[in-house]
């Protein structure tokens, strides 16, 4: 039984990596004030990709259960220079489900993520795909230059987060990368064949490993509205990511018990000696009370760590879809369909200049 992949025959070069398209995937949560200018730009950028590459590109719209007209405004939005497609989820299933079902309706050869808020900007696109095209990277991910404008204590949090979630760990997320990112053809086949529902895009993308290639830049204002992840939703994502991706907590956990014990048999020995060189014994109440205290927290905060790691096994024996598509709306371009038409009718062609028993056998 074979226990790996062999995905070499995607492997891409610059001759061929035009030929198998690009997917641009971008998940929309109330997103219906920027939809339509957002659409605009990915427009303008498809037809630089088409005319600098000759790049084919579509993009896949991933409504995540929005409550505003974010769907309505994705329907009517024009196929002008590349396909589109627009997927509405059921319901609110969270972003890193919904960058998969954009992962799975994408037709393309290589996939881009990138946000409907504006903060991507389109414009680094054609610095990405140059990286793939040109260079040969099959994983082009990209991350804050800097966090000067943000406060410290959230900046003390991330780096805690990326040291916590990176130790011990053999392939490491970079730190402040972001889920704007382009993976090659081989990429996004490795990508689809990781079968966990719990999935943590950013270290799942490191994870899969390939030629990767990091591209800093500075996030754009948000085009409208305010940010939904506010500090319980981003803690909340922090203790998804780790227990989803790493075992450090639980290897924190072991190493807080440990020392634990150090410092309580420390401690007996210290009373040990106290009352063997002064004969005076150490009252014994609120040192009880605090070793109880201490013990006691301690392990509630073990019980709840292991019990999260848990809920995650729970979770993957139940083997739930991660996401169900309500609607599903595929447009064209004109581009594609004169290609489609001219495809069509050279095969006709072909099959017309050969002899009638080339012909059967060729239908």
């Amino acid at each position: 039984m074979i226990l790996g992949s062999d995905v070499s025959n995607l492997s891409t070069t610059t001759a061929t990596a035009a030929a198998q398209g690009l997917s641009i995937v971008v998940p929309a949560y109330n997103e219906a004030a920027g939809l339509a200018a957002l659409h605009g730009r990915v427009c303008e950028l498809a037809k630089t990709l088409r005319q600098r590459y000759g790049l084919s590109c579509e993009v896949v719209y991933v409504d995540d259960g929005s409550r505003d007209s974010t769907l309505a405004i994705a329907r009517g939005l024009p196929a002008d220079s590349l396909d589109v497609q627009v997927v509405s989820l059921s319901r609110n299933f969270g972003k890193e489900a919904a960058l998969m079902a954009g992962l799975d309706h994408a037709r393309r050869g290589a996939v881009m993520f990138m946000d409907g808020d504006g903060q991507h900007p389109p414009a680094l696109v054609e610095q990405l795909v140059k990286h793939w095209i040109d260079d040969g990277y099959d994983v082009v991910y990209t991350a804050k230059a800097h966090r000067d404008n943000e406060p410290f204590l959230r900046r003390l949090a991330v780096r805690g987060f990326y040291s916590l979630v990176n130790w011990g760990a053999r392939q490491k997320i970079p730190e402040d990368a972001g889920d704007f990112r382009l993976l090659s053809p081989r990429a996004v086949a490795a990508l689809r064949q990781l079968p966990e529902r719990n999935r943590f895009f950013k270290g799942l993308a490191s994870w899969i490993g390939f030629r990767q290639i990091r591209v800093d830049y500075e996030p754009a204002p948000r085009a409208h509205g305010v940010t939904t992840f506010n500090a319980a939703r981003l803690l909340g994502l922090s203790i998804e990511g780790l227990t989803s991706f790493s075992v450090a907590p639980l290897r924190f956990a072991s190493l807080l018990g440990v020392l634990l014990a150090a410092g309580a048999f420390l401690f007996g020995l210290s009373i040990l000696w106290e009352v063997l060189t002064t004969g005076k014994q150490v009252p014994g109440y609120p040192s009880l009370v605090i070793g109880l205290m201490t013990i006691g927290g301690v392990q509630l905060i073990m019980i709840g760590i292991v019990g999260e790691y848990i809920g995650k096994i729970l979770s993957e024996l139940k083997a739930r879809p991660i996401y169900f598509v309500a609607e599903h709306v595929e447009k064209q371009s004109e581009t594609e369909k004169a290609k489609s038409l001219n495809d069509k009718s050279l095969n006709d062609k072909s099959l017309n200049e050969k002899s009638p028993g080339e012909r059967t056998a060729a239908e």
